[in-house]
């Protein structure tokens, strides 16, 4: 087996500073390699929907926040900034901004207001184009107009969610519920967005209006149940994040009450993958070494966030986070290791092969010498994923042998990872109902085989003589019982005992003569037990994989054919046209080094 050199970990990892500053935290704009998984907005998969068309629809899942309906709703139409004279275009600009304040109904009667709706919406507009397009324009009397209005109209009392108590939600399936109000509050987030990133903006002026109680507030939406909203506010947290060097200790703190009440107590939240992708950025750029307070974020927060029922929902970006914490910091790989195998699913496959997939992400960037600390806990649970029934672990934990740095690795240690293996895998090759398994299983063997062939037969004959125990110690306990049933049939109190249950009278006496009547013990001691006696060495092996076809990946589309099929209900037209033309603020978070 070649011995593959590691993957070049730098190339997904961010200019990094030494130091133990509070700047070690990053946060910034541009693109880089290796961002966080950005959390998808799509709208449920239609093509999965498929049957009858007379179906009853479901209810259109869409509610509104509880805003505070101004009183005084009349808007006048202000002239355009653009066409006011120089010394007059700051008045005119916060005049619009209080003018953006008033609040209207979109829910109970969505058809009030409609003329001062389109004041209010132009001018949103207008203010968008008028920061977008100029500088200069945000003087200091503009910092707390902007504040309040942003506040008036975004923090807000959201809605319950619609999901019953319990269920999990699908996003597959299951639509989610959109905010009424998002044509202009769309527009409202748009504008403060522009607003932290002109280079006009300065955070020593702002951050006597952005404090900690705006990011309570601003973290709090988190929870919104339109992705559309989650989409802006993990994007604003971003450039807060990096511009307020003050809030960074706040905000993460902030983060960790939110995840231990998730995790702990609520077990529902709808942000929690939005979250973990800005953390994913600031993880990025963490300088070393690493701060005590880092260390337990990993171990205490996002570590048993594995162990949640909604993992799916966020998994692709908590395996990034632990993954920058392992490139960070290597020593972090066996703690790690062995909290992942402590939170490992017991009866949840599609969690597990998860939990599979995050496992080889690890091992993709672990140093040798990390690697040999896990090698035992770590190869045991392998060996038990090869055994599962369920033909997606097993497949998943078999592609293990398919990564060549993960098997350079093996081969480095291939005489303690061997004996540990091979069980599992010989006895799935003779007994895993599904074919693509044995293939895999073969692989596997033949590549333990090429590594040590003479390890490999003492494995096997290691292996033989383990099986001719256990048929001796259950020879042994089938004798053992013959000999108490004898002594029972023997007994002269066996008469009053047939008095009591007369079945006896038939069961000991063949019990004595013949042995037990359990069937599963009389299979495996009287049947043919063919699997001692025809272990395979590596001659046999090597025949078998000349004279029978290796599959090493399975049809992709076949497997997908294999799982259950959605439900039929049709979706909701304005709710899937609504997610498919909403685009995203800026792309993936990125992430650089401060000084």
């Amino acid at each position: 087996m070649p011995n593959k050199s590691k993957k070049d970990k730098n190339s997904s990892k961010g200019e990094t500073k030494k130091g133990n500053n509070d700047s070690d935290d990053v946060s910034g704009k541009g693109k880089v390699s290796g961002a966080p998984p950005q959390v998808p907005i799509v709208p449920p998969n239609k093509s999965k929907f498929s049957g009858p068309g007379n179906l009853i629809r479901k209810e259109k899942r869409q509610g509104s926040s509880s805003f505070n309906i101004s009183k005084n709703r009349e808007l006048l139409k202000l002239p355009l900034i653009k066409d006011a004279p120089q010394n007059e275009k700051e008045d005119i600009f916060i005049q619009k901004l209080r003018q953006c304040c008033t609040m209207f109904d979109f829910i109970v009667d969505p058809l009030s207001d409609l003329k001062w709706k389109e004041v209010k919406r132009a001018a949103l507009n207008e203010i968008v184009e008028y920061v977008t397009h100029n500088r200069g324009v945000i003087t200091d009397p503009i910092y707390p107009e902007t504040v309040k209005m942003f506040a008036v109209n975004g923090f807000r009392a959201l809605p319950p969610s619609q999901n019953p108590s319990g269920a999990e939600y699908d996003p597959e399936e299951d639509e989610p519920t959109l905010e009424a109000a998002w044509p202009h509050l769309q527009i409202v987030y748009e504008f403060f967005l522009r607003f932290l990133e002109s280079s006009d903006f300065q955070p020593n002026v702002a951050k006597k209006y952005i404090d900690q109680t705006f990011m309570v507030q601003l973290l709090e939406l988190f929870d919104s149940e339109d992705p559309r909203e989650r989409d802006f506010l993990k994007t604003i947290l971003h450039r807060i994040y990096g511009k307020f060097l003050s809030l960074r200790a706040f905000i993460r703190r902030q983060i960790n009450h939110i995840f231990y009440r998730f995790i702990y107590e609520t077990e529902r939240h709808n942000g929690i993958a939005e979250l973990l992708e800005v953390l994913g950025s600031i993880i990025n750029g963490f300088a070393l070494p690493l701060k005590e307070e880092h260390k337990i974020f990993l171990l205490k927060v996002l570590l048993p966030l594995h162990k949640a029922k909604q993992l799916s929902m966020y998994h692709p970006q908590l395996a990034y986070c632990v993954v920058q914490f392992l490139e960070k910091d290597p020593a972090l790989t066996e703690p790690v290791v062995v909290g992942l195998l402590r939170f490992w699913p017991k009866v949840h496959s599609p969690k597990e092969v998860m939990f599979l997939n995050e496992l080889e992400e690890i091992l993709d960037v672990i140093e040798p010498n990390e690697f040999v600390k896990t090698i035992e806990p770590l190869f045991k649970q392998l060996a038990r994923c090869v055994s599962s029934p369920h033909f997606q672990v097993a497949e998943r934990a078999l592609y293990f042998w398919n990564n060549e740095y993960v098997m350079s690795l093996v081969s480095d240690n291939a005489n303690v990872i061997l004996p540990i293996m091979f069980p599992s895998l010989y006895r799935n090759s003779k007994t895993h109902w599904n074919k693509t398994i044995h293939g895999l299983i073969y692989n596997a063997l033949k590549l333990f085989m090429e590594m040590n062939q003479k390890l490999f037969d003492e494995c096997a004959r290691k292996y033989k003589e383990e099986k001719l125990r256990e048929k001796d110690r259950l020879k042994e306990k089938q004798d053992a019982w013959q000999r108490i049933a004898k002594l029972a049939v023997d007994n002269p109190d066996c008469k009053r005992v047939y008095e009591v249950n007369p079945q006896l009278r038939e069961e000991l006496p063949l019990l004595a003569n013949h042995g037990t009547t359990d069937p599963s013990i009389l299979a495996n001691t009287n049947g043919n037990n063919n699997d001692a006696d025809g272990i395979m060495d590596s001659n046999v092996l090597a025949k078998q994989l000349k004279n029978s076809e290796i599959k090493e990946r399975v049809n992709t589309e076949e497997a997908r054919q294999a799982t259950r099929r959605k439900s039929c209900l049709p979706q909701d037209a304005a709710t899937m046209r609504a997610l498919q033309q909403h685009q995203h603020p800026d792309g993936y978070l990125a992430s650089q080094s401060e000084g």
